[in-house]
C-alpha cells in the first residue's frame, strides 16, 4: 500500500462530502466529486460554496463528474454516501480502484466497514467519524455550523503509516484530526451523539437540537440514551467515560437550531439511516447481553415513522 493519497474521489457529495472535499482541494489534493442530481447546477456555476460562520469560501474550479467511470482510478476514495445507498457500492467503486487504492468511509452508524471489507478486501478499508454539524443548503453549497473534528483508524488493525499520512493531510487542510487505535470503539463513541440527537429530533416531532437540550424531559431522554450507549459499549469491551457523555451534550447548544442530518432527510421525504444508526447498534448490544430499552423503543418509533 502506498502512502501517497493525493488523487481523491468523493463518493457522496452531500454536506459531509462537499465540506471535506472543499477543504482538501485548496490544500493541494486533486479532488474529484461524484455528483448526480447536483451535477448540472454545479457545472453551470463552476464552483462549490462553503459557508462557515460569516465566511464564505468558493472552490473554483471544481472537478464534478456524473459517474465513477469518468473519474477513473484514484489513490483515495472517501465514501460519504448515506448508508441507505450502500447497495450501490459494489457498482460505484470498482472504476475508482487501482492496485493500492484506499477506501475511507465517513458514514454513520455501524456496518459499513464490514460491508466494504467484504466487497473489496479488508486491507483497503479505513474508517472515520466526522464530529461536525453541517448541512447541504443548495446544489454544491454547504453550511457548517460547527467544524468539529475527524477521528480515523484502520478497519480491524492498528494504525499504519498511511493512517497517519491521511491524518496529516486533513490537518494540513485545516481539519482537526486524531488517529484512533480502535475504530470500532470510536464508532460507538460517535453513537453517543447520533443515537439520541438524530433519533429524538424525529421522534419528538421534528425539532432541532436546541429544543432537545432546552426541554427538561427531552434533555433527560438524551442523557438516558447516551448512558445506554455507554453501557452497551462496555459489554462489547469499549470504555466510554462519563466525561465524554457530558462533553457531547455540552457541545450541542452552541450549534443553535441545528437540524441533524436524519431529521433533514426525514422532512425531505428521503430514506433515513434507521438500520445503521439505531438498528445495528441495538442488535449488537443485545447479542452481547446488554439491555437497551430506551433505544429499543426509539428504534421501533423511527421504523414506524419512516415507513410512511
Amino acid at each position: 500500500m502506498t502512502n501517497s493519497l493525493s488523487k481523491i474521489a468523493i463518493v457522496g457529495s452531500g454536506a459531509i462530502g462537499l465540506y471535506y472535499g472543499a477543504k482538501l482541494a485548496p490544500a493541494g489534493a486533486d479532488v474529484r466529486f461524484l455528483m448526480r442530481s447536483d451535477l448540472a447546477a454545479v457545472r453551470a456555476r463552476g464552483s462549490l460554496l462553503l459557508q462557515e460562520k460569516n465566511d464564505i469560501t468558493e472552490l473554483r474550479p471544481v472537478a464534478a463528474f456524473g459517474s465513477t467511470k469518468e473519474i477513473g482510478p484514484v489513490d483515495l476514495v472517501i465514501v460519504t454516501l448515506k448508508t441507505t445507498a450502500n447497495s450501490e457500492l459494489a457498482r460505484l467503486l470498482p472504476p475508482l480502484l487501482g492496485p493500492h487504492t484506499v477506501i475511507f468511509t465517513l458514514q454513520n452508524g455501524l456496518g459499513s466497514d464490514e460491508q466494504l471489507a467484504a466487497l473489496f478486501g479488508a486491507e483497503r478499508v479505513m474508517g472515520g467519524l466526522a464530529f461536525i454539524a453541517a448541512t447541504r443548503t443548495a446544489p454544491g453549497e454547504v453550511m457548517c455550523y460547527h467544524p468539529g473534528s475527524i477521528a480515523l483508524g484502520e478497519f480491524g488493525r492498528p494504525p499504519q503509516d498511511r493512517t497517519r499520512a491521511l491524518a496529516a493531510q486533513f490537518e494540513a487542510a485545516g481539519v482537526k484530526t486524531r488517529v484512533v487505535d480502535d475504530l470500532a470503539e470510536a464508532r460507538w463513541c460517535k453513537l453517543v451523539w447520533n443515537i439520541p440527537f438524530n433519533g429524538l429530533a424525529i421522534a419528538a416531532g421534528g425539532v432541532a437540537t436546541d429544543r432537545l437540550c432546552a426541554d427538561p424531559q427531552l434533555a433527560m431522554e438524551v442523557h438516558e440514551l447516551m448512558h445506554e450507549v455507554q453501557l452497551a459499549a462496555g459489554r462489547l469491551g469499549f470504555t466510554i467515560a462519563d466525561k465524554f457523555l457530558q462533553q457531547q451534550f455540552d457541545v450541542t447548544p452552541p450549534m443553535g437550531a441545528y437540524r441533524p442530518s436524519s431529521l433533514v432527510d426525514f422532512l425531505a421525504g428521503r430514506e433515513v439511516e434507521v438500520e445503521a444508526i439505531w438498528g445495528e447498534p441495538l442488535r449488537r448490544a443485545q447479542a452481547a447481553g446488554a439491555s437497551m430499552p430506551r433505544l429499543e423503543k426509539l428504534y421501533a418509533t423511527l421504523k414506524q415513522l419512516t415507513a410512511r
